[in-house]
């Protein structure tokens, strides 16, 4: 069986690759890393890129942590146990180009042992997933995205594009404006074993949705980064930003696992962007290329 210890160095090395190859992408700009621990067990690596060529904010963080849930935590997991081990890497990039997209992606394994009283054997599992959030959704690119996540998924098990897709439009909705934050991507949870999984498939899964980010997002990235845009174009690029801000702080369920087992704020809110607007009643212009977007940010598209 796969050790918690070789999960959390390949995500280590994961991050790794992903940093060189953003750097090389942007061109200009350079990771720093802050080595940090956390007070009740472990700690991590966060490495952020701002003021670059094209990433205006960007954050590609790992983390290993241990400890004592809270009651709070293990409510929410239904577990009665106390002990925990997370790993995971962590990225969300915030461009300084309105037409080239927001993304966040994470790979993440969780683990406790048996229940206090001995009656329950231990938990763990594996999550993660990819989404996009354009500030401009263009059909060929949302096309791309998706064909590119579903390539990865029907690799690994025939059904986990469905699955997984169906489970993000869902995750990234943002109730009270009902409306998706974008285009949503996969999200997956408590993935476990089963008799058509092992534990190494479902592991070399993570990995592999974790190494598909390079090469999807910077095919978006270049597609778009040397187009014109206009101030009313980045004015309405600050207009979404605030609705993603709007779902990680109310939604986002990895801000609240972070904020609830003390967590480094640094680190957990460093997927907010530099700068957003709440424009107040904004009405996009009828046919316009914003209310296009509008009209695409519900659930059930079938982009691939």
């Amino acid at each position: 069986m796969i050790s918690k210890e070789q999960i959390a160095a390949d995500y280590q090395q994961i991050q790794d690759e992903i940093c060189a190859a953003l750097e090389l992408t942007d061109g200009q700009a350079k990771f720093e890393e802050e080595k940090w621990e956390r007070e009740g067990g472990g700690g991590g690596r966060t490495r952020i890129i701002q003021n670059g060529n094209i990433f205006e904010k960007g954050g590609v963080n790992f983390s290993a942590v241990h400890g004592h849930l809270p009651d709070t935590m293990k409510r929410a997991l239904q577990v009665d146990s106390d002990d925990f081990f997370a790993t995971g890497v962590s990225i969300v990039i915030h461009p300084n180009h309105p037409m080239v997209p927001i993304i966040h992606m994470n790979i993440r394994y969780f683990e406790m042992p048996s229940s206090m009283s001995g009656d329950k054997p231990p938990v763990r599992w594996f999550g993660g997933g990819i989404d996009l959030t354009p500030h401009y959704v263009i059909d060929g690119d949302a096309k791309f995205f998706h064909t590119s996540l579903k390539n990865v998924c029907d690799s690994y098990y025939h059904d986990f594009y469905h699955r997984f897709k169906l489970w993000a439009d869902d995750y990234f909705f943002i109730k009270h404006r009902q409306e998706t934050r974008g285009i949503g991507g996969v999200f997956y949870d408590r993935l476990t074993a089963n008799d058509e999984l092992s534990w190494e498939n479902i592991f070399d899964f993570s990995k592999a949705l974790g190494r598909s980010f390079i090469p999807t997002y910077t095919e978006l990235v270049n597609r778009n980064r040397n187009k014109s845009f206009t101030e009313d174009e980045q004015l309405w690029q600050y207009q979404r930003r605030s609705r993603y801000t709007e779902f990680n702080l109310v939604y986002d369920a990895g801000t609240k696992f972070g904020l609830e087992t003390n967590g480094r704020i640094e680190s957990i809110l460093m997927s907010l962007p530099p700068t957003a607007k709440w424009v107040y009643n904004y009405q996009a212009t009828p046919g316009s290329e914003e209310e296009k977007t509008l009209s695409l940010l519900k659930k059930g598209i079938n982009w691939a």
